[in-house]
């Protein structure tokens, strides 16, 4: 299970839309070492003039792992985070995850960091059953 939702708003889904903010909060206590990873990269970017922040340090442990893959390749998730924090957030490997300044998606440089090379370019070894 990717998210443990309260009974609440269970409820509340099934009479209709949920707010966003109660959609993130569940987030945030289902896949904390995402969450936290990603508001790390959020607070750095809007504290710097940097193009982008990146995490370059493998998770801790599978379980990690396995939040942050749940949390980016979600549609839902990625983009409630997306706007909760004000980013746009770019993935590479297992856990090389870029926070952007939303007005720089397909600039030169997150297009640089999405691309087909630079996904070639940041494989090694280790990443191949991550």
């Amino acid at each position: 299970m990717s998210l443990d939702v309260s009974p609440k708003l269970l409820a509340a889904a099934e009479q209709g839309d949920i707010g966003e903010e109660d959609f993130v909060d569940t987030v945030r206590t289902s896949l904390p070492y995402a969450y936290d990873l990603i508001a790390s990269l959020a607070t750095d970017l809007h504290d710097g003039k940097a193009e982008f922040t990146d995490n370059q340090t493998p998770p801790p442990s599978e379980q990690e792992r396995g939040q942050l893959l749940r949390a980016l390749a979600s549609d839902a998730i990625r983009t409630s985070l997306e706007r909760h924090f004000g980013i746009t957030l770019a993935f590479q490997n297992c856990h090389r995850v870029a926070a952007f300044r939303p007005e720089a998606r397909d600039g030169e440089t997150h297009t640089r960091f999405t691309s087909a090379r630079s996904q070639i370019l940041n494989q090694s070894p280790e990443f191949r059953d991550c």
